[in-house]
């Protein structure tokens, strides 16, 4: 790569467009600009960190550092110890958890059990849906165990049907502090379907709103009863949500629905909604199914009928890592502490686990999580701290390839798949909050490790619990904070090329 390459890049993309805090300016730790020679004009006039930030004006804080791949030397860095919110970057840190713990071959296993034998293609006693940790279980998935439910030679049963979910703690959410409606905080519990989403859909008709509840996903909508929707004439609050013991009611704002649309909208009842669609796709085979209930523990002596496995949980950590799945962070932490013999009530317990893992196996001081997907805004990391756990598993092939390629873009906004300089990192996003930490290679292939933390926490802190799903100013913001990310990288990779 030419530096005439790289300058079009650094000068042009990096320094043109940019816009992060001058409040961010706080004294760095060590000096972010390197001595130059004299003759170094292309260096000279590559745009530092400080001058990139200042251009930012993001309010709040921030930190971050970089450093050599190889031999793990510090390049720059800039409040590397402050610690922030480190938002969907706590995953990377679960993916090494759950993998160190479980294995990375670890498969996840929902059962069907018959108590009391079965006789003539007849359980005699209960029928019971094991959830057994798999994040990943859906609809089409029940399907294929009913029908090897009715291939067993089961046609019909005698007793109740039973859902056991308590393989892992039964929460109603991630993150008390987020809106009752966001999908992306839903319940938690050692069985879960379509990442614990009901789907509802709506249509206004010559009598009013149409409205569906249904657990659908690739091939199969069934309907659900255990989530109800009522619209009603009111302007606010969007939504409203109540436990209505056997079922979630909810209830939307009928002047915010329009002619139709749909939405996903989180499940507090996992057991009650896999246990529901199950029975649906049990009918469908002709298996009649009475009595839905939750137990609290599996009887001894069940006669396991049908288990599903999972996919290898290296696949499940990749995928999570690259969509970014909260309800897979959080069941494949509490999995793993679970393993090590511990039994937590809450993810902060189940975390505070993972903090320890985390000190001994990846070298990390103090680190503060208070959950395994980084929804919770109480979690802290601090720039080195990160910084030093990425650089102690480079080389082993635990995280590096399963972490997302991150495309960085032109001047204008636009992805370039071609772009020089290659990322392989795991971004985060909350309100006023945005990280990227992971691995580049600069366009000589020199390797460099790093880590950027941005957060206006005091904005943040100012939003009221029904804001938080599209606060003012939070789109734009986060906006900034992504430009200024690329403008980092893009620096490091023409400063430190050599």
């Amino acid at each position: 790569m030419t530096k005439q390459f790289s300058r079009r890049f650094f000068l042009g993309s990096a320094a043109a467009g940019l816009v992060v805090p001058a409040a961010f300016a706080a004294p760095p730790d060590t000096s972010l600009r390197p001595v130059l020679r004299n003759d170094d004009l292309f260096r000279k006039a590559i745009p530092t960190a400080p001058e990139l930030i200042a251009k930012a004006k993001l309010d709040g804080r921030m930190s971050f550092i970089v450093a050599d791949a190889k031999t793990g030397a510090v390049l720059e860095q800039m409040a590397p110890t402050l610690g922030l919110p480190p938002a969907s970057v706590t995953k990377s840190i679960t993916a090494l958890y759950a993998l160190d713990t479980l294995g990375s071959d670890h498969r996840f296993e929902t059962r069907i059990l018959a108590t009391g034998g079965i006789k003539d293609g007849e359980v005699q006693g209960d029928l019971i849906l094991a959830g057994g940790g798999d994040p990943t279980l859906d609809t089409d998935t029940l399907a294929t165990m009913a029908a090897n439910l009715k291939a067993a030679g089961v046609r019909s049963v005698k007793g109740r049907f039973s859902v056991y979910e308590g393989s892992l703690p039964v929460l109603r959410g991630i993150d008390p502090g987020q809106p009752d409606h966001v999908s992306y905080n839903p319940g938690v519990s050692g069985l879960a379907l379509n990442y614990n989403r009901v789907h509802f859909e709506w249509k206004r008709g010559n009598n009013g709103y149409a409205v569906t509840m249904d657990g659908r996903s690739e091939k199969y909508r069934p309907a659900v009863a255990m989530a109800a929707m009522q619209v009603q004439d009111r302007t606010s609050p969007l939504y409203t949500y109540r436990d209505g013991g056997v079922r979630d009611d909810w209830t939307v704002a009928k002047p915010a629905l329009g002619s139709g649309g749909a939405r996903w909208l989180p499940v507090r009842k996992p057991g009650l909604y896999a246990g529901d669609v199950f029975a649906t796709m049990a009918g469908a085979q002709g298996i009649r199914l009475r009595g839905l209930g939750l137990i609290d523990r599996l009887p001894t002596g069940a006669t396991v009928v049908v288990t599903q496995q999972s996919l290898p949980l290296r696949d499940i950590m990749r995928d999570m890592l690259k969509y970014s799945t909260n309800l897979t962070a959080e069941m494949a932490g509490l999995a793993a502490t679970t393993a090590r013999g511990k039994r937590p009530a809450t993810l902060e317990e189940s975390a505070a686990e993972m903090n320890s893992w985390a000190i001994t196996n990846l070298g990390m001081r103090k680190p503060a999580l208070v959950d395994h997907s980084g929804l919770g805004e109480d979690s802290r990391i601090s720039a080195r701290d990160m910084l030093t756990a990425l650089i102690r598993v480079n080389g082993e092939g635990t995280l590096k390839p399963i972490l997302k390629t991150i495309v960085l873009r032109d001047e204008a906004g636009r992805p370039m798949r071609d772009h020089p300089i290659k990322v392989e990192a795991k971004t985060g996003t909350l309100n006023f909050v945005s990280t990227l930490a992971g691995y580049m290679q600069a366009p000589t292939g020199r390797e460099m490790v790093f880590v950027i933390f941005s957060a206006d926490e005091v904005r943040r802190a100012k939003l009221s619990r029904a804001d938080r799903e599209r606060p003012d100013g939070g789109g734009a913001w986060n906006a900034r904070a992504k430009r200024l990310q690329q403008g980092l990288i893009e620096r490091w990779a023409a400063y430190h090329a050599a």
